[in-house]
């Protein structure tokens, strides 16, 4: 797992530990590694589209405390840099016109 401030709950490290099992026994088994890595990618795809993007915050001071958070903790998650915009764009449909402007990161 990446490095971070903040050590992974235990069912994460479970579930980190059974991915890197299943890797171990099929070292050698390029297809086998490779179904996993699409199945991982595919499990990415459902969670940033469903649940993380259901919890991102709505308005810019929240979206900005988050960004902040995440990169102190140094565990930036894979996101498209098309997929942030596509995310801004959506927090900036969100907002009230009086909320001040997103700070530079």
């Amino acid at each position: 797992m990446p490095e971070d401030n903040v050590s992974p709950s235990p069912e994460f490290e479970a579930l980190a530990q059974s991915v890197r099992d299943l890797a171990e026994a099929r070292d050698g088994d390029v297809e086998a590694l490779l179904s996993l890595l699409r199945l991982l990618e595919q499990l990415h795809r459902e969670i940033e589209d469903g649940p993380f993007r259901r919890a991102l915050p709505t308005n810019r001071q929240a979206l900005y405390r988050l960004l902040q958070d995440m990169e102190r903790a140094g565990g930036w998650p894979y996101i498209p840099r098309l997929r942030l915009r596509s995310i801004m764009h959506w927090i900036e449909e969100l907002e009230d016109p009086e909320d001040e402007p997103l700070e530079e990161v």
